[in-house]
């Protein structure tokens, strides 16, 4: 467990989301879940190390299974947003994990087997705070990556987390994308949040200039599917794009085969989705 500001932690090393937690007298305010059932066990154990209250709830910052299969194993009341509630009336109250390989961190976990998921008990539908004490925490929706998808922000310790807004050394899931409000996500985040340590999703604390090199790919993208992109070359384009895109990350060789399937996986969703009438979103 990394310390991020005087309240906050950050875990960096379980397969799956970097989680987080805010350590408050009032009690402990978790953001995300490890998938795995014995991660899930370390992280509760560490966390009884925390200085805090009692109290506990659970923030899931989208509806993504590297940070909601394990929600269930937290033990607490879990907040989300609206959208992400939705997803989760979309599923059966239990599923068997295998399903299509997507490049998720959660695939190459074994024994997860079958998982009742844990909808969120709060949802909000813009933004939301969350007053213990004298530390106030806003969750806010900021769309792009995924229907849903949220930010906490911690204004008095000056720390946001993004989720997969953007990400380090690692190519984001573009498979529920909607590339202009994410674009709108990143100016938003640059122009208020600068100055704030980003935690991301993916990668733990990042630089502006992480955040930036993910606009940069958005736009790279959308550069190519206006040269020509329709749903007849979806696959093709899909294919292209992933060799182009995976080689602007700097990652371990032994992840390159997980991290080509996940793009190649969400850029064919996000074409299919997005050149029905042979026009880029």
């Amino acid at each position: 467990m990394k310390l991020v500001s005087d309240k906050i932690h950050i875990e960096e090393h379980m397969p799956g989301v970097t989680l987080g937690v805010i350590a408050l007298p009032h009690g402990l305010i978790q953001i995300d879940a490890p998938p795995s059932i014995d991660d899930g066990r370390a992280w509760r154990a560490s966390l009884m190390n925390l200085s805090s209250g009692v109290d506990r709830i659970l923030i899931n910052l989208d509806s993504h299974f590297d940070r909601t299969l394990g929600a269930r194993a937290m033990d607490c009341p879990i907040i989300a947003h609206e959208k992400v509630a939705e997803a989760f009336r979309s599923r059966p109250s239990s599923v068997k994990t295998q399903v299509e390989e997507t490049g998720a961190d959660w695939e190459s976990i074994p024994g997860i087997g079958t998982v009742r998921w844990s909808p969120p008990e709060i949802t909000f539908t813009g933004n939301m705070a969350v007053q213990w004490n004298d530390t106030a925490v806003l969750i806010q929706n900021h769309e792009g990556p995924c229907p849903g998808a949220s930010w906490v922000i911690v204004p008095n310790e000056k720390v946001v987390f993004i989720g997969d807004l953007a990400t380090k050394n690692q190519p984001p899931y573009f498979s529920t994308a909607n590339f202009s409000e994410w674009l709108a996500s990143i100016d938003h985040l640059l122009a208020n949040y600068s100055d704030y340590k980003i935690i991301s999703g993916r990668g733990g604390q990042i630089s502006v200039s992480d955040v930036e090199q993910t606009a940069n790919v958005i736009n790279l993208i959308l550069a190519e599917i206006s040269k020509g992109g329709t749903r007849n070359n979806a696959n093709d384009l899909a294919e292209k794009l992933t060799q182009t895109v995976v080689d602007l990350y700097s990652f371990p060789a032994k992840h390159k085969k997980q991290y080509e399937l996940r793009l190649l996986y969400g850029l064919k969703q996000y074409l299919v989705k997005h050149l029905r009438s042979n026009q880029p979103h």
